[in-house]
């Protein structure tokens, strides 16, 4: 049985945790979380990158991206609302988030945001970067839910 996403990032987190501590100590928080935010976007660009390369039919647009939520979902880590699901605009609502409960029970809801949130732009970015994710709530950050909306942009020349 493969690991779920949800079992993954528990144990990215406690690692995370750890050198999270060690870099404060040494260079200030601020600096600590800068270096943690960077390397986040890094490996979610690569993972992005990885995903858009094993998309079917090697289209790498938002119905493809579609189907990396049931990656997201496993073990019930999100329930969502879906809004919108077309080649040029995914919507979507999380309304539940076990990656943040999991992170508040680790003790570390600061770092949640760079640990998870912080993800979803680059992953996109490295999947396509044609396609712009817009979000305004967390529930991360306190809001009931998060809102996800993604849009292809227009080629150069064309349309979607």
């Amino acid at each position: 049985m493969t690991q779920s996403l949800l079992e993954r990032r528990r144990i990215e987190a406690e690692f995370a945790k750890e050198i999270f501590k060690a870099l404060a100590v040494e260079l200030g928080r601020e600096r600590a979380l800068e270096i943690l935010r960077k390397a986040v976007i890094r490996l979610a660009e690569t993972a992005g990158a990885a995903f858009a390369r094993s998309a079917p039919g090697g289209r790498a647009d938002l119905l493809a991206y579609a189907e990396i939520l049931a990656v997201w979902k496993q073990n019930d880590a999100l329930q969502l609302d879906l809004k919108l699901r077309q080649a040029d605009r995914l919507e979507f609502d999380v309304t539940r988030c076990r990656y943040a409960d999991m992170y508040r029970e680790l003790g570390i809801a600061e770092l949640g945001a760079v640990l998870s949130c912080n993800r979803d732009g680059a992953f996109c970015s490295g999947f396509n970067p044609g396609i712009r994710l817009t979000r305004t709530k967390t529930i991360m950050a306190g809001d009931d839910h998060c809102d996800f909306r993604y849009a292809a942009l227009a080629e150069p020349g064309g349309e979607n």
